[in-house]
């Protein structure tokens, strides 16, 4: 990058080093969401739309209810659509559960959500035209009587014509999978596993994805969980029917999957205190990958890193870039506050850490950072986005979007993944 287009990228902010800090709005009173569906969160005009699943903090009623939220930027306007009610199941009541949006070609909005791996059912819904307060029957595509699903994640590509879920769960087999849509997601037919792990245990791969739209869809992913496994990372590209390494190598076709995990490019070498977890994915100008991650350094969750990592057209080239902090809480000892890429500048990030990025002194709460780099990640400038907060600010977003600019995370309290309480907080720019 240039010094003139960093210059360009970073003197709004040093701008308001000197002025009142950037207003944090109330997006959303109640909601959280997991980092395994996308997209969390569109633009649809002047209006944000995303999905969260309620906690029922305010109004007990609500308590897993599966909402999608749109959020006027000029006026502030918010109105609420309950996609799925709970009516006291439970199992809605889980992170996992918050619905993948797409905006499809003729405005409407689908959204795809399901269970957390309990159900064979992908659950639907689709907008009215140019109103996301409105929504058709809810609708159901059951890719096998056997599946136990999760974790939907959209991609339209104009040059197939078709949609893409790719999700957990095919046949009961824990992997990443994929159903497809040659009517925009009206209707849906059943893929196949991507991911094979050929190992006893059964390990499930955690996934990212990112597309250009058109042609290609970029997959970065992990063996399994990080308490199961010591995770690498790896990267693989979807084009023309082929799963591909990343110089564009053909692996084998996406109806075959890959099978093992090794088969792609490794990104990041795991190991024995050096376990890796995939956090966001997105493509530069030039439709190269970015991606970041974090490391667990010891088995307590007690020292957490972040990773930045891109593909230069001929290699990945990989930095750890922060101190992570801690686990958010004890069983989950590989939950960060978690890192997000601003999808319109590859060269920014907004980490939440409950320690100091550079030096890792503790803190009291997670706190939201920005953090960019002029020489493609080797080094980084830190401002705080938060700070002295009362409660903890994690898993930021920032929405795709060539006109608007938003910064979004959750605010509160968090014991669980079935235990949380959120409002959903944003600067809007």
């Amino acid at each position: 990058m240039s010094l003139l287009r960093w210059l360009l990228l970073v003197w709004p902010w040093i701008l308001l080093a000197g002025s009142p800090e950037p207003q944090i709005r109330v997006l959303h009173d109640d909601g959280g969401w997991c980092w395994f569906e996308d997209e969390r969160a569109v633009f649809r005009g002047g209006q944000l739309v995303f999905g969260v699943v309620a906690a029922g903090t305010r109004d007990p009623a609500r308590r897993g209810n599966i909402e999608v939220v749109t959020y006027d930027l000029a006026s502030g306007r918010r109105q609420v659509a309950t996609l799925h009610r709970a009516e006291g199941n439970r199992r809605w009541f889980d992170d996992h559960n918050s619905p993948a949006l797409l905006v499809r070609p003729d405005h409407r909005v689908l959204a795809m959500y399901a269970l957390h791996g309990v159900d064979n059912r992908i659950y639907y819904r689709i907008s009215a035209p140019e109103d996301t307060t409105q929504w058709g029957p809810e609708q159901v595509f059951i890719p096998s009587a056997t599946s136990r699903v999760t974790y939907s994640n959209l991609h339209f590509l104009s040059n197939e014509d078709h949609v893409y879920d790719f999700f957990r769960g095919l046949d009961n087999s824990y992997k990443p999978s994929y159903a497809y849509s040659d009517d925009l997601g009206n209707t849906w037919k059943t893929g196949n596993v991507l991911i094979h792990v050929p190992l006893q245990f059964k390990h499930r791969p955690y996934v990212k994805y990112a597309s250009n739209g058109r042609d290609t869809v970029h997959i970065a992913y992990t063996e399994g969980h990080p308490r199961d496994y010591d995770n690498s990372i790896y990267h693989i590209i979807y084009r023309e029917g082929e799963l591909r390494r990343s110089d564009g190598a053909v692996i084998r076709s996406i109806k075959e999957g890959l099978r093992a995990p090794e088969e792609g490019t490794r990104v990041f070498q795991g190991g024995p205190n050096r376990v890796a977890w995939i956090s966001d994915l997105h493509l530069d100008p030039k439709g190269n990958p970015v991606l970041v991650f974090s490391e667990q350094r010891e088995p307590s969750g007690l020292d957490l890193r972040y990773h930045y990592a891109r593909w230069d057209g001929k290699k990945w080239v990989e930095h750890e870039i922060a101190y992570a902090g801690t686990r958010l809480y004890k069983g989950e000892d590989d939950y960060t506050g978690n890192i997000a890429l601003d999808p319109q500048d590859l060269s920014t990030v907004y980490i939440s850490s409950n320690a100091d990025p550079v030096s890792g002194k503790p803190m009291a709460h997670w706190e939201l950072y920005r953090g960019v780099t002029a020489d493609g990640g080797a080094h980084w400038k830190w401002s705080p986005v938060t700070h002295d907060s009362a409660a903890d600010n994690i898993r930021p977003i920032v929405p795709v979007s060539d006109v608007h600019h938003v910064v979004m995370w959750l605010r509160g309290k968090m014991t669980a993944y079935t235990d949380y309480r959120f409002e959903v907080v944003g600067i809007v720019r």
